[in-house]
């Protein structure tokens, strides 16, 4: 019997990528996580430890002993090392395009799947880690500031969003287009085939 999927994530971006390939999942609620850095650990460190913690939080909020399978996933906008999170005001969404502006950075999207066995135990999360490699055309500070007024960048971790109005910003990527969306499929892929959640399943007739 198939796996049934719970997707640890209320963002919008990862539940199209997920239906885009097929995936028949459920959002499932859980508590909110501490997503503070901790500074002794690498940018990779911080994004494979969020998406487990997603993982597991949504895992342990789950009741009932049946089979399942619980995803959560996280990414982060890396420049020089740095993590660039969610803007918090204008001024600080503002700073970031200025720091990414005809720069290079990386988009690290880490993704991890716990399963529960048939006497209910949580297994340990099985991650994968994808980076993506963006580079950002000039910005001028009109650019900034018509971007800026569109709203988009405020919920988007490093200031922008490539599958939106944020598209004209990127110059060139090399990697996971899917991964700067915030859910890289091809390694999301090879988690739930592995774990027997079933792909390419034609959407429920309405």
């Amino acid at each position: 019997m198939a796996t049934p999927l719970f997707l640890a994530s209320t963002s919008p971006r990862r539940a199209e990528l997920l239906r885009q390939i097929g995936v028949p999942f459920s959002v499932l609620r859980f508590p909110g996580i501490d997503e503070t850095p901790a500074p002794d650990k690498t940018a990779p460190d911080y994004v494979l430890r969020m998406a487990r913690e997603k993982a597991l939080a949504g895992a342990a909020a789950m009741s009932g002993s049946g089979v399942a399978a619980v995803l959560g996933a996280d990414t982060s906008v890396v420049l020089g090392g740095a993590v660039l999170g969610k803007p918090t005001d204008i001024d600080d969404a503002a700073g970031m395009l200025r720091r990414l502006s005809g720069q290079t950075h990386e988009v690290l999207s880490a993704v991890a799947l716990v399963c529960r066995d048939e006497q209910g135990q949580w297994n340990d999360p099985c991650t994968v880690l994808s980076t993506t490699r963006v580079t950002f055309v000039v910005l001028s500070a009109a650019d900034i500031d018509a971007y800026l007024a569109t709203g988009e960048p405020f919920d988007k971790a490093g200031g922008y969003g490539i599958q939106g109005y944020g598209a004209v910003l990127v110059a060139s990527l090399a990697g996971s287009y899917s991964g700067v969306v915030g859910l890289p499929l091809t390694e999301t892929r090879s988690l739930l085939t592995a774990a027997g959640v079933p792909l390419w399943q034609a959407p429920a007739s309405p």
